[in-house]
């Protein structure tokens, strides 16, 4: 792949100046994040962590993620939506697995009772890397798809403005007018829009569900200021204030101090430590409610890494997707290699493999959020100790990517100019909306570029270890 700032990586005097202007234009940008000491308030924030120069991505791969993204909507929804799939799939992983497992006693006790919710918003994000063969050639695989709380869509709509002016300034103008526009924050919002315009009432809310510590806020207000200019109300909440304040009338419409809430958008209730009894509680309110709920849990549960497995065995795609014979060519065409831990002989068998040649893998739990990734010398350990265990069926093995890495300066506050080797991650957001089987919407809303030094594994930028960017088609 094409290096195009060779010149500019190791001109020290240049990287220097274009750094001071980046890290101001971050700031008058909104490139913004609350600080780690003082995560409760706005009084002192610093910039988002980021890249100097803007990553070089092949255009081809870039045009096919894209391009992909309505066949993965469509994917996602049909999952959500049916029920053997679901239980047949994740019969293994609730029995070892008490997150998913709850997340799944929620779902079903909600189908018995029978849906009060009729409309459906879906906001997920489908990521990728570019995994580099031995002849050289880069191709899409994907990483996983995130159908909970996908996040950066705000910030990375002004990431943009900041690597033109710093092409600019570095003399690169022409480039500079290359760099593509992009705003997931507008196209998210959209689908909320939408969603709360089918509910059908004008009084109605939208509710952000946050989390105690909310750093991220501004990546939130993005989305949450373009929702006010179409003056659609929003309100932020946690679970707790859903527990105590939270009620359900005779039709299960939602109330929140009195207010009744058209959607809730999720950007909380992805990991463990989001919950205690109280919490599960509320969430079981609002799974019960009328409202629209973004995502309800089948979508959350469409969305774990067994379910992923479970899409690259052959004829799976088929069954959920009767007749879409291109769809699906599109989409398997972007899968790595992935395989089931489940108890019985396939599973002995790549579990041997994978201790015997470690680097070939990357092992994964069910979790979301960046961080939880096994690699290397601590997965063959890990699978050494639960490879006779029934423990072994809460994850899933996935082929190791190979990127090419490229040099580039990751911006951080309080921390040396250094150069790094980096590699990167590309997500394209999707928005769908369906109300009862008609879906009304459904697009791609733009894309968020990740990253990283190569001496870190796993983790995304709330996880403090990726920075975002802005992809250069080459």
């Amino acid at each position: 792949m094409a290096a195009p700032w060779r010149d500019v990586v190791r001109d020290a005097a240049a990287v220097r100046e274009a750094a001071a202007v980046a890290v101001d234009a971050a700031l008058l940008a909104g490139v913004l994040m609350r600080t780690g000491e003082q995560p409760h308030a706005s009084d002192v924030v610093n910039y988002a962590p980021f890249t100097l120069l803007p990553s070089a991505v092949p255009r081809a791969l870039f045009e096919q993620a894209y391009a992909v993204q309505q066949d993965f909507n469509l994917l996602v929804d049909a999952i959500s939506q049916n029920k053997e799939f679901l239980g047949q799939t994740l019969a293994s992983t609730i029995k070892v697995d008490d997150f998913t497992a709850q997340l799944f006693r929620i779902y079903m006790q909600v189908l018995e009772e029978g849906l009060a919710q009729t409309v459906f918003l879906g906001i997920n994000r489908s990521d990728y890397m570019f995994d580099c063969g031995l002849d050289g050639t880069a191709a899409l695989r994907q990483i996983e798809i995130n159908t909970i709380a996908a996040s950066f869509g705000g910030l990375t709509s002004r990431t943009a403005d900041v690597h033109g002016l710093v092409l600019k300034v570095l003399g690169k103008t022409e480039e500079a007018s290359r760099l593509l526009p992009n705003n997931p924050a507008k196209g998210l919002a959209l689908g909320i829009a939408k969603a709360w315009e089918l509910y059908g009432s004008q009084r109605a809310v939208v509710m952000f569900l946050v989390e105690e510590i909310q750093r991220n806020i501004f990546d939130q207000r993005c989305v949450e200021n373009e929702l006010w200019s179409r003056n659609i109300r929003v309100i932020r909440k946690r679970f707790r204030d859903v527990f105590e304040q939270g009620s359900l009338d005779a039709s299960r419409r939602l109330y929140m101090d009195g207010q009744e809430v058209a959607v809730v958008y999720y950007r909380e209730g992805y990991v463990p430590q989001n919950y205690d009894q109280q919490n599960w509680e509320a969430r079981l309110l609002l799974e019960r409610s009328r409202a629209v709920k973004c995502p309800d849990i089948a979508t959350q549960l469409a969305g774990t890494k067994k379910v992923q497995q479970e899409l690259s065995r052959p004829g799976t795609l088929e069954k959920l997707l009767p007749g879409r014979p291109e769809a699906i060519a599109r989409m398997r065409a972007t899968f790595a290699g992935l395989y089931s831990l489940d108890e019985g002989e396939e599973g002995d068998m790549i579990a041997a493999t994978a201790i015997a040649d470690p680097d070939r893998f990357v092992l994964k739990p069910q979790r979301e959020g960046g961080g939880n990734n096994l690699y290397g010398e601590e997965l063959r350990q890990v699978l050494e100790k639960i490879k006779d265990s029934p423990e072994r069926t809460s994850y899933i093995l996935m082929d190791k990517i190979k990127p090419q890495p490229a040099l580039n300066y990751l911006l951080r506050a309080h921390s040396p100019l250094q150069v790094s080797e980096c590699i990167s991650e590309l997500g394209i957001f999707g928005v769908y909306v369906r109300q009862g089987q008609e879906l009304v919407l459904n697009q791609a809303a733009g894309h968020l570029l990740r990253t990283k030094a190569i001496e870190h594994a796993d983790g995304g930028v709330a996880a403090g270890v990726a920075v975002l960017d802005t992809p250069y088609l080459v």
